[in-house]
C-alpha cells in the first residue's frame, strides 16, 4: 500500500521498508504493519490529541515531569506550545514504560524506535503469524479461561514490581500471542508510587480481568486479586513470584463518602469509555 505521510520520515531514515497494510484503527492511533529488512513489525501512528477519543484526564498524567518551568507554564495555561508539549509528555510515557517493562520480562511488544511520533515495535503474532487477536475477539473454556487470567496476573505484578501500573486494562488491550496474552496500548501508564489514583487504576485493571475472564470461569468472580496485590506491594513484599491466594479482608472503619463518590464517577466513565471502544472497529 502507499505509505502514509506519517510514516515517510521512519522510511526516509531507513528504518521501515514497506509499508504492508493497515491493522487496525483505534482511539488514540492507527497501526500499520510494516517490513523492517527481513522482519515484519508494527507502526504505531499516534493521532494529534483533537482527533482522539480518549481524553488525557489529570489522574493518568499526574506527577508526570516536564523539562522546564517554561512548558510547566505552558501546559498550564493551554497554550498551543503547552499542548504540544503534554502531547509529547503522553506519547513519550508509552515508550518510556514500554522500554522499562520490557527490560523487567512483562510480556509487552519489543519497542525499536521512536520518531516524529510512531512507535515502531514488534508485531505480535498468533500461531499461524497473523496479527494475534485481542483477547474479546476470542472464547475460551473455563480451563484457558483460569489459565491465561492467572497468567495475567502474574504480568501485572511484575510491571508493579517495576513501579508502573497500567491504568486502562482489559480485554481491549491484551493480544493473545501463541506463546499466550501480551499486555499493549500503555499511554496512560502511571508511576505506582508518584501517582495518588495507582492503587485505584491497579484494583480497577485486576477487575476488568476478572470480570472478562469470569464470563468464562464464573469461580473468578469471587475472587480480590486486587486488593490482595496491593495490599502486598505497599508493605514491600510483593515479587513477581509471588503466590496469590485471591482471598483478601477489607478492614473496617470510617466511610470516606468523598472517596466512594469518586469511585462511581470512575465507574461510570470507564463504563463509557468500554462502550466507546466496542464501538471502534479493528481492520
Amino acid at each position: 500500500m502507499k505509505a502514509p505521510q506519517r510514516l515517510q520520515a521512519l522510511i526516509d531514515e531507513g528504518l521501515i521498508d514497506t509499508v504492508v497494510r493497515q491493522l487496525m484503527s483505534g482511539k488514540e492511533a492507527m497501526v500499520y504493519v510494516v517490513r523492517c529488512g527481513d522482519e515484519t513489525r508494527c507502526a504505531k501512528v499516534y493521532k494529534e490529541a483533537d482527533k482522539r477519543s480518549f481524553r488525557q484526564a489529570v489522574d493518568y498524567t499526574e506527577n508526570r515531569r516536564v523539562k522546564n518551568s517554561r512548558e510547566a507554564r505552558a501546559m498550564a495555561k493551554g497554550t498551543r506550545f503547552g499542548r504540544k508539549v503534554t502531547e509529547a509528555i503522553w506519547q513519550s510515557a508509552e515508550v518510556d514504560a514500554l522500554y522499562r517493562l520490557a527490560a523487567a520480562g512483562v510480556r509487552v511488544p519489543t519497542p525499536h524506535n521512536f520518531l516524529e511520533g510512531v512507535l515502531l515495535m514488534d508485531l505480535v503474532t498468533d500461531a499461524h503469524g497473523d496479527a494475534a487477536p485481542r483477547l474479546n475477539d476470542v472464547v475460551f473454556s473455563p480451563e484457558d479461561a483460569i489459565r491465561h487470567h492467572a497468567s495475567l496476573l502474574k504480568e501485572v505484578m511484575r510491571m508493579l514490581c517495576a513501579g508502573i501500573v497500567h491504568g486502562d486494562l482489559s480485554e481491549f488491550n491484551v493480544l493473545l500471542a501463541e506463546d499466550g496474552p501480551v499486555i499493549i496500548d500503555l499511554p496512560q501508564a502511571v508511576d505506582a508510587a508518584g501517582n495518588n489514583h495507582a492503587r485505584r487504576m491497579l484494583l480497577r485493571d485486576v477487575g476488568n480481568l476478572r470480570d472478562f475472564f469470569g464470563q468464562f470461569a464464573p469461580a473468578l468472580l469471587a475472587t480480590h486479586y486486587g486488593e490482595e496485590i496491593w495490599h502486598l506491594y505497599e508493605r514491600g513484599l510483593l515479587r513477581p513470584e509471588t503466590e496469590l491466594t485471591g482471598a483478601f479482608v477489607h478492614e473496617t472503619g470510617p466511610v470516606d463518602l468523598r472517596s466512594v463518590l469518586r469511585e462511581v464517577d470512575d465507574a461510570r466513565e470507564e463504563e463509557a469509555a468500554r462502550r466507546l471502544r466496542m464501538q471502534t472497529p479493528r481492520q
